[in-house]
């Protein structure tokens, strides 16, 4: 992981609060962990993923914590015993291919993953804020019309459905239980430390760190909005903060996305020109069961929070470049 001095803020919300994070050795999670140890909070992460291939490297203070989400006792025992006050659920299985390959293991994943982390908070009394991580997927396919939150949920593919049934089961817990719960909707995230070769940025960075030609798995078409993992993590934790302290925050969902929004083909040429490349991708054009087109508006963030992304595209992909560039070892 990164690590850098751009978070401090002085005295922080988050000093001296513990703060459970699933799926700490995600993409996302780790930048969510570093913003909060450098915020002062105490940061437990859950994951049982740990040493596995995509994993990537959390940040020096987190305390590592194996285990399983879909482990309820071991939730409660844990939120309890470490008077845990934040929990951000991050945990999921996140990629599309598998999910449709495997739809039970990624509903397993995700969907009981989910229900197992909101009962835990359920049953202790200490949580006070709670952020799930759903996703702009969870809308469907909505013919290139902007995503906003009053829309309905419409997913139709399985890691789709997956996100849209985690959405639905925080709404739940919400409206019945009173849970402190708000919910993220983010754009295509990328950023340092996504080790998940099959997603376009970091494969296309790799392949051409390594001097081979990236490939295009789909006709290069398809539109994605796409989102820096560090505008992304900064929302997560105005979010969680903001549903401790505002009672109209409890059961919302809000949309995290920078505008960024373009075909394939043009983020790969993108990075290619941002890298100096003469490389040209070759495209697959293999037939996909993914959204053609997906587009989302962040105004209902940008109005009650006051978030704002802080990185252009290019900006967010040169520091993605140079933290590939670092991890793989190769030398710009």
């Amino acid at each position: 992981m990164a690590v850098g001095g751009e978070f401090n803020r002085g005295l922080s919300p988050w000093s001296g609060r513990s703060v459970l994070v699933t799926g700490a050795a995600g993409l996302l999670a780790g930048w969510v962990e570093l913003e909060l140890l450098e915020s002062g909070a105490t940061v437990l992460g859950l994951d049982n993923a740990w040493d596995g291939p995509r994993a990537t490297i959390p940040p020096e203070g987190v305390e590592r914590i194996d285990g399983d989400i879909r482990n309820t006792p071991l939730l409660r025992d844990l939120l309890a015993d470490r008077r845990v006050d934040t929990v951000i659920h991050l945990a999921a299985q996140t990629l599309v291919g598998p999910a449709i390959e495997d739809p039970v293991g990624t509903f397993s994943n995700n969907i009981e993953g989910s229900w197992s982390v909101l009962e835990a908070c359920r049953a202790t009394s200490g949580v006070r804020r709670i952020v799930v991580a759903s996703s702009d997927k969870a809308y469907g396919d909505a013919s290139g019309r902007p995503y906003r939150e009053d829309m309905p949920l419409r997913a139709h593919h399985p890691y789709d459905m997956s996100k849209a049934a985690t959405d639905m089961l925080a709404q739940t817990y919400s409206v019945t239980y009173g849970l402190p719960v708000a919910i993220t909707r983010c754009g295509n995230l990328y950023g340092g430390g996504d080790l998940n070769w099959s997603r376009i940025i970091p494969g296309t960075i790799r392949s051409v760190l390594l001097g081979e030609a990236p490939e295009i798995r789909s006709d290069g078409t398809f539109v994605r909005d796409y989102l820096y993992v560090r505008d992304a993590a900064a929302g997560v934790l105005m979010l969680a903060d903001a549903v401790g302290e505002r009672a109209e925050f409890t059961g919302a969902a809000l949309n995290f996305a920078a505008g960024g929004r373009m075909p394939v083909i043009d983020i790969v040429r993108r990075i290619l020109k941002l890298m100096n490349s003469n490389l040209e991708p070759v495209v697959l054009g293999l037939p996909l069961k993914e959204i053609q087109d997906q587009r989302v508006s962040a105004a209902r963030a940008r109005r009650l929070l006051g978030w704002r992304p802080r990185y252009s595209v290019d900006a967010g992909l040169r520091e993605t470049i140079a933290w590939y560039r670092t991890h793989l070892k190769v030398p710009a």
